[in-house]
């Protein structure tokens, strides 16, 4: 009888499988695009280098307290795959110590959009946040992701902006009503180190 259930379980998942289209997997050899969106490939091309950071960020977002801290830190970015990726090696000089963290991010020839993750330092193994996807506008990036808070849903919203070759702001806010307001919760700003 055990066999027989094992079986028929094994005859499911074959005809689910049939069923379902096979995912991308990175061995597989992606199709060409016809026609690859390739506006924002140079998107982050002003971050390559080092910068000084100061930021300033909301001790407990979404709490209804206004209590900041500010602290100093560096960036340091490069580009990888011929501009189609790059990645941000970043310390934090917080109250408390030292926060590291990664930065990759990858463009979309597909969307013409970037994504962006945050690998924490604090917890390198843990769970990669949702990537905050986007492209600029006239100058200014936006990109946005679902992700939660206190096991809350909430929505997140990157803004960079102020861009030249020595100096750019960056911003990060919170939504807990699915866009309607937003709080911004932590920014920086940037100077290139020369």
């Amino acid at each position: 009888m055990k066999r027989f259930r094992t079986a028929l379980v094994i005859v499911a998942m074959m005809a689910v499988s049939a069923l379902v289209p096979p995912a991308f997997a990175s061995q597989d050899t992606p199709k060409p695009l016809d026609k690859p969106d390739m506006s924002g490939l140079h998107d982050f091309d002003f971050l390559v280098g080092d910068w000084r950071v100061h930021s300033r960020k909301l001790k407990e977002p979404l709490s209804g307290h206004q209590d900041w801290i500010e602290f100093e830190g560096t960036i340091s970015s490069r580009r990888l795959m011929e501009g189609r990726a790059n990645v941000d090696d970043t310390v934090f000089n917080m109250p408390g110590g030292i926060y590291r963290g990664v930065a990759p991010r990858a463009y979309d020839s597909k969307t013409g959009q970037w994504a962006i993750w945050w690998i924490d330092g604090r917890n390198p193994f843990g769970n990669l946040d949702p990537p905050v996807k986007g492209r600029f506008v006239h100058g200014v990036g936006t990109f946005h992701a679902d992700d939660t808070l206190s096991g809350k849903p909430i929505k997140v919203r990157f803004i960079w902006s102020g861009i030249s070759h020595d100096v750019a702001h960056w911003e990060q806010a919170y939504s807990p009503d699915g866009g309607k307001t937003w709080e911004t919760n932590w920014v920086q700003t940037l100077e290139r180190v020369r």
